[in-house]
């Protein structure tokens, strides 16, 4: 037996496909959907791989206990009672909640594959691929140098590296993904485009109370590659405080604003067009409007967007500015290379003098960059482990203070169609309490199967929930949270997160905020995600379910994880300097959101770039300090 045919077999696995999305009540035939989900899960890493394996059987032992009989062979009734009774158990309401995610997942991807594939290629390229110098990693000499080596291809690292080219110096990317390129998000099927462009498959999760899906863009451009394109400055607020409190005087709102200025015309940033919205989102602009709350289209790098709303996949037309296409090419015209398929394994120092990086390939073989200034924009949860690969992190403050802007969704069932995937994925946005409470709502959609936690309970039910997902609306909140997780040391990165009591209560209050444009814009019932009222119909009922709600048992996910490396004056609190040092380091620097000194609370990119740049007019020739 190979290993591929062994993983395809988790024990279990087809009676809870059996239960969640029975055959009988219209779900796809058991067998081939577990036999699909363990494909998938065939790609994760092997310790993700093998803790859902243990958790499915963990959930089918206990479903089979409460059954007392095999679930695949159970009656639809029996099954139904059977996953129903261990979901409301508290302790196992998370594994549970795991294993519904990836079959819809699995299934609402296959099932809308061809859909969405037509839609795919219903409208031209907004712009074709553009010309990148790009070396992979197995092609790559053995022995090399670079007046500046950067690690990661993302925001932060590739604005760096357009300052840095452009400034006369020999620069060299290391991208531990590949490059994609348009005709594959035009012709794969999103799930398997899905597993290729995030880390670990997208199966990143940040452990704690409650558990959070964090997933992690992997490929030249980074998370811009799979981010909604939203580009919001952070408040003035938030800028004064980096400035006041953590002491980085590029941060100044006024110094600040002409970096956003840049990054805003680099990337081409403008409100999305009425006539690509989509019903979501003109649905989440009346329900606002109709309560007085501040609302408009969102500011996105992403002209030419017909409204695929297959983003967090790879856009089919090109039309999202991902750094990929507006600022690598710039960093590769002015001599800028890209070695991708390349791990960096370790900065190489010499008493604290940095003297070039150790390199792995895809193929296990190694090589090395000699350099004697390396910026690190591996993003917040790899920064910190380059560091501890490398023996850098002295600073007691590295992987420590991780903010994630945890985040819920909440939908709501109307009378008429929304098919919410036609239009733009991030469409709108509530300021209303933004301000007041940090609580940031967007009008979100996903692809068919990514958004679909939001339809509450299993069997039947759920089956019922998904015939009519045409007709559901969706808003998600994110909140401006404390710095409640850390990095930790290991052979890979382990994430820590626990929700704090206040950043919990402001969550709660979010779905009842979410709950009440739903039901102004005329939702018939409303999905709240919180366990024991999923489902309410009126604004009373509303109420009292987050009157009662429990903030550590909501389904929470989080996009933008930041401050691993904080940047500020303090050395005592900040691993990083006010200029993007590396502390006890000459020749380092870090450039990403690992920087940020606090979360900052809208959809980061804007603000990761804006101080990147900051840290690269620094190390530019005239200005290099160590």
């Amino acid at each position: 037996m190979t290993e591929t045919t062994s993983a395809k077999r988790i024990p279990g696995l087809e009676g809870l496909c059996a239960a969640i999305l029975p055959p009988e009540s219209g779900g796809p035939p058991s067998e081939e959907l577990a036999w699909r989900v363990a494909e998938i899960v065939n790609r994760y890493p092997p310790i993700t791989r093998e803790g859902f394996r243990a958790l499915a059987a963990l959930v089918s032992a206990a479903a089979f206990a409460s059954n007392k009989g095999s679930l695949a062979k159970a009656s639809p009734e029996d099954r139904e009672r059977a996953i129903e009774r261990i979901a409301s158990i508290a302790r196992l309401t998370p594994m549970t909640d795991a294993v519904k995610a990836l079959l819809l997942l699995v299934h609402g991807s296959d099932s809308a594959s061809a859909e969405l594939l037509e839609r795919s290629n219903a409208n031209p390229e907004a712009r074709p691929d553009p010309i990148l110098d790009v070396t992979p990693g197995t092609e790559w000499p053995s022995q090399t140098h670079a007046d500046v080596v950067i690690v990661g291809s993302g925001a932060g690292g590739a604005i760096v590296a357009r300052t840095l080219a452009g400034a006369g110096m020999d620069v060299v990317i290391v991208e531990e993904g590949r490059r994609f390129g348009v005709e594959e998000f035009r012709t794969r099927d999103p799930i398997d485009r899905f597993t290729d462009l995030y880390r670990d498959a997208g199966a990143t999760i940040a452990i704690g109370s409650p558990n959070v899906v964090l997933p992690i863009g992997r490929g030249v451009g980074g998370t811009t590659l799979v981010n909604s394109g939203t580009c919001i400055r952070p408040p003035v607020a938030v800028q004064e405080k980096w400035r006041d409190l953590a002491g980085l005087e590029f941060c100044d709102p006024e110094i600040f604003g002409k970096l956003c200025d840049d990054v805003e015309a680099t990337l081409e940033v403008e409100p999305a067009p009425l006539d690509v919205l989509g019903k979501n989102g003109k649905t989440v602009l009346a329900g606002a409007k109709a309560l007085g709350w501040e609302a408009h289209p969102i500011a996105r790098n992403a002209p030419g967007c017909a409204g695929s709303c297959q983003c967090a996949v790879g856009c089919p037309q090109n039309a999202k500015a991902g750094v990929h296409l507006s600022v690598l090419p710039v960093a590769c015209k002015d001599g800028a290379r890209i070695v991708t398929d390349a791990r960096v394994e370790r900065v190489i120092e010499e008493l604290g003098i940095v003297k070039g990086v150790t390199v792995r390939r895809a193929d296990g073989s190694r090589f090395e960059i000699s350099t004697d200034r390396v910026v690190i924009a591996a993003g917040a949860t790899e920064t910190p482990m380059l560091l501890y690969r490398s023996g850098m992190a002295i600073h007691r403050q590295v992987g420590r203070n991780l903010a994630l802007h945890p985040a819920c969704a909440v939908a709501g069932l109307f009378d008429e169609k929304i098919t919410a995937w036609h239009g733009v994925l991030q469409s709108v946005v509530v300021e209303e309490f933004h301000k007041r409470e940090r609580i940031l709502i967007e009008a979100t959609a996903t692809p068919p199967g990514m958004g679909s936690m939001a339809l509450p309970g299993f069997g039947p039910r759920l089956m019922g929930h998904l015939e009519r997902a045409d007709q559901v609306a969706m808003l998600g909140a994110m909140v401006g949270d404390e710095p409640s997780g850390r990095v930790v040391r290991g052979p890979r990165p382990f994430i820590n997160y626990n929700l704090s009591r206040g950043d919990g209560e402001r969550l709660v209050r979010a779905i009842g905020h979410m709950g009440r444009i739903l039901f102004a814009a005329g939702a018939r019932e409303v999905y709240t995600g919180i366990p024991g009222a999923d489902t309410v119909k009126t604004p009373e009922a509303l109420d009292e379910a987050v009157g009662s709600a429990n903030p550590h048992r909501l389904h929470l996910a989080a996009f933008h994880p930041t401050g691993t490396a904080g940047a500020g004056s303090d050395s005592e609190r900040y691993p990083v300097d006010a200029q993007g040092r590396l502390r006890g380091y000459s020749g380092a620097w870090v450039a990403d959101a690992s920087i940020l000194p606090t979360c900052p609370e809208v959809n980061p990119q804007i603000s990761i770039m804006a101080l990147a740049v900051g840290v690269a007019l620094g190390i530019a020739p005239g200005r290099v300090s160590s």
